[in-house]
């Protein structure tokens, strides 16, 4: 029997302001096995059983529309600590180990970009996809709608900038989330927003990290979504008010996430955590840096 893993970081994405647009992979992982054939304790552990046959199954889909040829049977499993519906590209994970894995075992007809394009077609939106196969910090573009990936600008983000990701247990599916918005925005919270993750975007390429402070401000989506998750927007303020240098709603949440440097990353954390443990909604804190490799065939 032919089998390969591929491991896949988990990955913030919009960033405040860049609504899918913007995207940074963070070091928690899931790796997807596939086997030809059968594999004892091949059901997947995370996602669900459900979503999990689902998200195979959009793959397989995708690849026989292009043709590739794939093995006519395969068993798949599912490991790693990236949660799901916290807004942290669990789906990409999925989807992006699949996609690698068979795609390995049909010789590799597809680059890392192409696999990007498959992955936003299935996404809606590239910048889960961008993070969580290329690493790193991710500015994507798009082409007459979101699910068309054009091309993308990278940075590489060092180790000594921490990203304190607080996860309630509190599950938001990121389709459902979306339709709490609404279909137009104000003239001038757009242009804040603009404002916004130009700034935002620029000091992140420049490695102007002091500049980042309050830097995050976001009129599109926030708004309308943080209200619906206990805590999370009085985390955000407390991870400020204890030295964070911005903080925004990881993807559709409910996960929130503060940039630190090491002196304060810690009592971030904790008073973030407070935060929602106040508002009745236990949480899980991490403190994680940057992964720059992106998803690796093993």
């Amino acid at each position: 029997m032919s089998s390969v893993s591929v491991r896949v970081p988990g990955s913030t994405s919009n960033c405040g302001a860049g609504f899918d647009t913007l995207g940074l992979a963070l070091c928690v992982y899931n790796t997807v096995t596939l086997t030809e054939g059968s594999m004892e304790g091949a059901q997947p552990v995370r996602p669900s059983d459900g979503q999990a046959a689902e998200l195979v199954g959009q793959v397989v889909e995708e690849m026989k529309q292009a043709e590739i040829s794939i093995p006519a049977g395969f068993s798949y499993r599912i490991d790693g600590d990236v949660p799901t519906s916290r807004g942290l590209g669990s789906s990409v994970t999925v989807l992006a180990g699949v996609l690698a894995g068979l795609n390995e075992l049909a010789g590799g007809p597809l680059d890392l970009l192409a696999q990007v394009k498959v992955l936003t077609r299935i996404e809606g939106h590239p910048d889960n996809a961008v993070a969580g196969v290329l690493g790193g910090f991710c500015v994507t573009r798009c082409g007459a709608t979101a699910a068309d990936y054009v091309d993308h600008v990278r940075r590489e983000i060092p180790a000594s900038l921490k990203f304190v990701v607080v996860s309630p247990k509190i599950e938001i599916a990121t389709k459902g989330s979306r339709g709490i918005l609404p279909g137009d925005i104000r003239h001038g919270d757009a242009v804040r927003s603009i404002n916004s993750v130009s700034f935002l975007t620029a000091a992140i390429i420049a490695g102007e990290w002091d500049k980042l402070r309050g830097a995050a401000e976001d009129f599109i989506h926030e708004p309308f979504r943080l209200p619906t998750i206990p805590g999370a927007a009085e985390a955000i303020r407390a991870g400020l008010e204890a030295g964070a240098l911005t903080g925004w709603l990881s993807g559709s949440g409910s996960s929130v996430l503060c940039v630190a440097d090491a002196d304060h990353a810690e009592a971030v954390a904790r008073v973030m955590s407070e935060s929602f443990a106040d508002a009745g909604a236990p949480a899980v804190s991490r403190i994680l840096v940057t992964d720059n490799r992106g998803l690796v065939v093993q």
